[in-house]
């Protein structure tokens, strides 16, 4: 690695770029005590650098931002796609901080663990499946006021779990992410089901397998109703569509609602970030199906 010849500067974008990805121990070495010494244009550069579409770009920066102790939310979330490891709460928080930095998962989590607190208040043991989630209706739809947002159903806040659990209005997906996560604090096993055109919950542990419908405030369908009401209008005769799906099918349809949101909300940047997070998943996709 050559001098830099102005001390007071970075080296040139264009030596930057040349350099960034080097693994020799020297030129990473050099690099490292340069970008410390001038972290604000550092930290310009990789954003800058890991900004684009190009995967090894984004890792690289996100090495290197790490390293610094710079935090991205955007690379960190891109990251979290690339690893194909998802876990739906952490998931879920990591992607609304690509909107804003600031929120607070502490907030987050203390508000779930309330809403499992209350139900434990009011459980009554033994009880079944549906019982349960009947008790998870009452506390979620009638005591704290949760409902679907049909007003204006488009608005991206509907898509952040944050601005859900403070406003109590959603969207089916985000209303059914809800009642998953406090379902994981009571002990209830349900899974999410991404049926075509309704994000539902359902319960697979025993015979009688039923869904339920949070945009509805809760209510329960059996799979001939779905079948009738849901899938048959729409010409879906593939009953596979009501089976749960993985947590990155979950991410990734929440990251399609906000790039399509925030377009018929005239926030293109915002829309842009989406479609490259759903550009990201794809070639995760990809990847995962040739290995």
């Amino acid at each position: 690695m050559q001098p830099n010849p102005n001390p007071d500067s970075l080296p040139s974008k264009e030596a930057l770029i040349s350099l960034v990805d080097d693994e020799s121990i020297s030129v990473r070495g050099e690099l490292r005590r340069l970008f410390r010494s001038h972290l604000n244009e550092a930290e310009s550069f990789l954003r800058e650098y890991g900004g684009s579409d190009n995967q090894s770009h984004q890792r690289v920066a996100q090495q290197w931002m790490s390293e610094l102790g710079i935090e991205d939310h955007v690379l960190r979330f891109r990251a979290l796609i690339d690893s194909f490891q998802f876990e739906l709460e952490t998931g879920l928080i990591m992607l609304c901080r690509t909107v804003n930095p600031k929120i607070s998962t502490t907030e987050i989590c203390e508000f779930l663990d309330l809403l499992a607190k209350r139900y434990y208040e009011l459980a009554v043991h033994p009880a079944s499946d549906l019982e349960r989630c009947r008790l998870l209706n009452r506390v979620l739809f009638h005591e704290y006021g949760f409902r679907g947002d049909v007003e204006n159903f488009y608005d991206p806040q509907n898509s952040l779990i944050n601005r859900v659990l403070d406003r109590r209005k959603g969207i089916p997906l985000t209303l059914s992410v809800i009642y998953l996560l406090v379902a994981q604090r009571v002990g209830l096993e349900l899974e999410p089901v991404g049926a075509p055109g309704r994000f539902l919950v359902g319960c697979f542990t025993g015979d009688d397998i039923f869904f339920i419908d949070p945009f509805e405030r809760g209510l329960m369908r059996t799979r001939d109703d779905l079948l009738i009401n849901l899938l048959k209008p729409q010409g879906i005769t593939d009953e596979r569509v009501l089976n749960p799906c993985p947590v990155g099918e979950v991410l990734f349809r929440c990251c399609r609602n906000l790039a399509h949101q925030y377009q018929l909300s005239g926030d293109f940047e915002k829309q842009a970030l989406f479609d490259s997070f759903i550009k990201n998943f794809n070639e995760a996709y990809e990847r995962e199906t040739l290995e």
